[in-house]
């Protein structure tokens, strides 16, 4: 079943991606540009350099699955990137938010006890 999960790590490319390039392509940015191994289970976004499109890589079970979701107006939300680890880890919650067209910046957490 295909599924994305509170449980998964989620890691976005540092850079923009050449939105042309499939799964083998983007395994070689997981492993080259954001040393990270894409057989772990982890989750990967790339974004396209208008930002209107986002493809997502994730190893399931015996093989890859590519999500891909277009935007037909509007861009997805690039959240900050620490330039000093080179990759850009994301929790759940940001990931949920950038998807569904949420401003990341303009969210306010309320602390839950």
């Amino acid at each position: 079943m295909f599924a994305l999960t509170e449980s998964m790590s989620y890691y976005l490319c540092p850079h923009y991606v050449d939105m042309r390039k499939g799964i083998y392509s983007l395994y070689q940015l997981v492993k080259t540009d954001m040393k990270r191994n894409p057989l772990s289970g982890e989750v990967f976004l790339f974004l396209g350099r208008n930002r209107s499109l986002i493809k997502i890589l994730h190893w399931e079970d015996g093989g890859f699955v590519l999500y891909q979701k277009k935007l037909e107006r509007g861009t997805f939300e690039v959240p900050r990137f620490n330039p000093s680890n080179n990759e850009f880890e994301m929790k759940w919650k940001t990931f949920v938010l950038i998807m569904e067209g949420v401003s990341v910046r303009s969210v306010k957490y309320r602390r839950r006890f």
